[in-house]
């Protein structure tokens, strides 16, 4: 297995890199604590955080302080082979792709099963052949030197791995999962030999035993690596969305790539292929697309921004683009999880992934690269993937010292049983250690055996079976298939971390505008006072708003054009967030905004204008005051309408036991006329908040003891989003909201809040599931391998049956993962 390295690169004005290794040769829990300290040990490294199910790390670093590929190396040479995947092996060829060295995982685990079989098979006949069990026909394979065979090749060939990375492990002073097992089978192998070329001693031949030990271990890790393979499986199919090659239509006097550029197609052809203008910025529909012999296909990472592209039907679309030509339906349902098409028309904006379906179109490229909507995602997802959950840092502080832990107790045992137990019960001595057996099943088996073997058998049985297998995948796992099921779903998690505070959450905050409701106001009313008419009133208040981007600005200059008014120029335009807009219009000073804001500017209200102010509010709607020349002129009133699943997501919230919460800048009255549409109580009603005093409003909330989500989308709620326990964007916000909040839906849905809490509570559920059965397997194991029933039972574990629970317990801990699936369509 390779590991890998640089991802994401840091903007200029970053001053941390953030690489991305894909590290091999991971065990254990141990191996994991490993990787972070030889990362974290190098200069320049900020921090580390490592995956041991996605064997990836993410390293924090700073701004072009560390070299990828040496920091791989300097984990390679610790003894997890460790590749970039933009680098090469070492040997000029290309590092394996995810995808190449799944299947190259693939075929090992087919080999791994086969030999698994095998062992297990042959040792199996020769331990029961010690019992008499079988026809004098299969004495062949009973004879104890096939078995002195069987047991050499199985450690020269098999297991020589697991042996030399056990060894590697402990020479660095870092034994791992591999330690153990090589110590166990070592120790088995080992004291058989003795006991056949010194037959004299009377010792028992245990050749069967170091066999069956390895077969467990191959079988085992063969399910678990199966097992990781199905939870990783959303994320894989994430990947494979990410297509290999465009097709280029050949243009270069409109690429800007100069025509004595070679490889993009002949120059004769430009001429005769019909290609829209690329400078129009919204194309004619009926555009013609471009001819097929003017286009060359040409990988996509090559496919730069500005350049077309022609995307036939049933072809994934390569880059985040905007439609030029051509009429389309495309298959959005692999990024958002909404089923239905979509129509697209020049103009309209595709993403890089997504499926076109009924038309060829042409495209102009707009996002490419790891810029693209896809691979924001998917670097999203592998990030969370990699980040823990805290609850995950008891498990791996343990894990750091389990290894020591789990030797010095080996050692116990066999001092103890040597030295103590076998004068204290010397009856025990005489029984043969195999698998799981008692006094009564092994009458026939009593023999002179000496107390060594007996206290080397539960030395290793407690070795094997306490390995930290289970522990160190309990989190990972979990997270794996939860945030693999949120991409699915359209519900970017960005973390283990942002489970555990999901799961602790008693309040949602909702923002009001372009989240509870649509985004997008409308004017229902204009008002004009003293002399102006309700269209004068509405071109100054359109041509003073020109110069913003707000929604209600937005609103207001729709509304003109609705009435097709002729809207005059404006100047010296100045805004004061929160609060309003001043404009310079036809020589006259207009003035938009709340009442501070026309307070501010020494403007007075009336109390007609005041008693027509509280109607519209009552009636839950947005008033702009309008001031010319430093007079009132009137009040426009907007209104913004609920999204469709405003009520019943609040409604979901509200029996899923958490506190529900509307923050705006509107007035109290107006915000109160919206909650109750939504069912809330006006103390759950956080009115007159401006933009800088949201993050403040939610730290009021934390400090009453308040777990707190926000859901937001525009810019000025990231700062609130930052501030909440839990900052939950819609994916049609900025991309400021997007980068700040731990939680993006995608779909643009507000009932997918409801979507994400639920799998946040589901998938953390499965976490303390997994660390409360990894921890409770070693607890119960360890004294039962330890040989704790043997006195007054005659139960012991043999290193065989140790092998074969400590398998069993990691494939266990991953399939309850799996279960996660069915646990979420249960709640649908």
């Amino acid at each position: 297995m390779q590991v890998s390295t640089k991802s994401v690169v840091a903007t200029p004005e970053s001053s941390v890199d953030t690489i991305t290794l894909d590290v091999g040769g991971m065990r254990c829990a141990g191996c994991v604590k490993v990787v972070e300290k030889q990362l974290k040990e190098h200069p320049g490294v900020i921090s580390a955080c490592v995956n041991l199910v996605t064997e990836v790390a993410v390293v924090e670093c700073e701004s072009g302080a560390v070299d990828p590929t040496a920091l791989a190396k300097q984990v390679s040479d610790a003894g997890f082979p460790t590749q970039s995947r933009v680098a090469t092996t070492g040997d000029g060829k290309e590092a394996l792709s995810p995808a190449q060295r799944h299947a190259e995982e693939n075929r090992k685990q087919i080999w791994h099963l086969v030999v698994a079989g095998v062992l297990i098979l042959f040792s199996g006949i020769g331990h029961l052949g010690q019992h008499s069990l079988l026809l004098p026909q299969l004495s062949l394979l009973t004879n104890i030197w096939f078995h002195w065979g069987l047991a050499t090749a199985a450690l020269l060939l098999p297991g020589r791995e697991i042996l030399l990375d056990g060894w590697r492990g402990l020479r660095r002073n870092a034994p791992n999962m591999n330690t153990l097992v090589g110590l166990g089978t070592l120790t088995a192998y080992t004291a058989s030999c003795v006991a056949l070329f010194f037959p004299q001693l009377g010792w028992e031949c245990f050749f069967d035993e170091p066999v069956m030990l390895l077969g467990f271990i191959l079988l085992g890790r063969t399910l678990e690596q199966r097992a990781r393979g199905r939870a990783a499986a959303a994320f894989e199919a994430l990947l494979a969305l990410q297509p290999k090659v465009a097709r280029l239509i050949a243009n270069p006097t409109n690429l800007g790539r100069g025509a004595g550029e070679k490889g993009r197609g002949a120059e004769e052809n430009f001429a005769k292929s019909p290609i829209p203008n690329p400078q129009s910025p919204i194309p004619n529909p009926q555009s013609p697309i471009p001819n097929p012999q003017s286009e060359v296909e040409i990988p996509v990472d090559q496919v730069r921004v500005g350049e077309w592209l022609r995307v036939l039907p049933g072809e994934q679309i390569p880059v985040d683009g905007e439609v030029v030509a051509g009429q389309t339906t495309v298959n959005e349902s692999m990024l958002t999880g909404e089923p239905v098409p979509v129509m697209k028309q020049p103009g309209d904006a595709v993403a890089a992934g997504t499926l076109n379906q009924s038309g060829a179109i042409a495209i102009k490229a707009t996002r490419t690269g790891k810029d693209t909507t896809l691979a924001q995602i998917v670097a999203l997802v592998e990030a969370a993937q990699t980040r823990k959950a805290p609850v995950q840092q008891l498990a791996d502080t343990v894990a750091g010292y389990f290894t020591y832990g789990v030797l010095a107790a080996a050692a116990l045992t066999f001092l103890f049983w040597y030295f103590v137990g076998s004068q204290l019960w010397p009856d025990v001595s005489i029984l043969r250690v195999v698998g799981i057996d008692s006094h009564a099943a092994m009458n026939h088996a009593l023999s002179n055996h000496s107390p060594m073997l007996l206290s080397l058998k539960l030395a290793i049985s407690v070795s094997v079976i306490a390995c930290p297998c289970a522990l160190g995948l309990a989190t990972p796992t979990a997270i794996l298939v939860g945030t693999g099921l949120g991409a699915e779903r359209g519900l970017l998690i960005k973390g283990g971390d942002v489970l555990e505070r999901v799961h602790h959450l008693n309040t949602v905050v909702f923002d009001k505008t372009g989240t509870l409701t649509t985004g997008h106001p409308t004017v229902t009313d204009c008002l004009p006072i003293g002399n102006f008419t309700p269209e004068t009133l509405l071109l100054l208040a359109a041509a003073a708003e020109s110069g913003t981007t707000h929604p209600l600005a937005k609103a207001i200059l729709e509304e003109a054009h609705r009435q097709e008014l002729a809207i005059a120029p404006a100047v010296e335009f100045y805004t004061e967030p929160g609060l309003g807009v001043s404009a310079l219009v036809d020589n006259s000073r207009v003035f938009l905004g709340n009442a501070e804001w026309l307070t501010k500017q020494g403007i007075g209200i009336s109390d007609t204008a005041t008693d027509r102010t509280l109607s519209l509010f009552a009636a839950g709607k947005t008033v702009v005051y309008v001031a010319v020349d430093g007079n009132l002129a009137g009040l426009i009133a907007v209104t913004d309408t609920l999204r469709p699943d405003a009520k019943a997501t609040v409604e979901r919230l509200r029996s899923m036991g958490l506190r529900v919460m509307l923050l705006t800048g509107d007035r109290m009255e107006a915000a109160v006329a919206i909650a109750s549409q939504l069912e809330l109580h006006p103390d759950d009603v956080l009115a007159n908040v401006r933009p800088e005093a949201k993050a403040t409003a939610v730290q009021q909330l934390q400090t009453l003891g308040q777990r707190v989500a926000m859901v937001g989308d525009g810019i000025n709620d990231a700062p609130a989003l930052a501030q909440a326990d839990v900052g939950i964007s819609l994916q049609g916000g900025t991309d400021v909201a997007i980068e700040t909040a731990q939680i993006v839906l995608i779909r643009d849905r507000l009932s997918d809040v409801v979507q994400s809490i639920q799998l946040s509570r589901a998938t953390f559920n499965k976490i303390r599931q997994n660390l409360f059965w990894a921890f409770a397997y070693n607890a119960l194991s360890l004294p039962v391998a330890a040989g704790i029933l043997l006195p007054s039972f005659g139960i012991v574990l043999g290193p065989s049956a140790a092998g074969a629970l400590m398998a069993f317990s990691s494939v266990s801990v991953v399939t309850n993962s799996l279960l996660l699936r069915q646990s979420l369509k249960n709640q649908d």
